[in-house]
């Protein structure tokens, strides 16, 4: 991932600091009465790049240390990427997650472009991967 601007850091997430980070930043960004929006895309594999969710509600991230498991909390339902080989995110000054990219052991990428208090118009409703994957 490439900083669009100055006011953005990029950088890799070591796997003893998933569950930490996740937690701090669920706990400061993603209060479920907020209004944050995600999209996630899978990049690659059998299928070519697929959306999984598009301007989906967010409200929270976590990491499992037991079950090597980064699991985000949509509107639609839970998302979760097994054994994550790199986690980058590139945060801004006031350290939101702009987005997270996730390379899994088959390098398959996975991206997640979140979008701060973003609210939806009436006449733009959001558009949402069913759960369970």
């Amino acid at each position: 991932m490439t900083p669009q601007n100055s006011d953005i850091e990029t950088r890799k997430i070591p796997e003893n600091e998933l569950e930490e980070f996740f937690a701090n930043f669920t706990k400061n960004f993603l209060i479920r009465d907020t209004a944050n929006r995600i999209d996630l895309e899978v990049l690659g594999g059998d299928l070519g790049d697929q959306f999984e969710a598009q301007n989906s509600g967010i409200f929270g991230i976590t990491y499992e240390p037991k079950e090597k498991a980064l699991e985000f909390e949509l509107q639609a339902g839970d998302h979760r990427i097994m054994n994550p080989k790199e986690v980058w995110v590139a945060q801004d000054s006031f350290g939101f997650v702009k987005s997270i990219e996730v390379v899994t052991q088959d390098g398959t990428r996975q991206v997640a472009t979140m979008k701060r208090g973003a609210v939806n118009r009436p006449d733009q409703p959001s558009s949402e991967a069913s759960a369970g994957f």
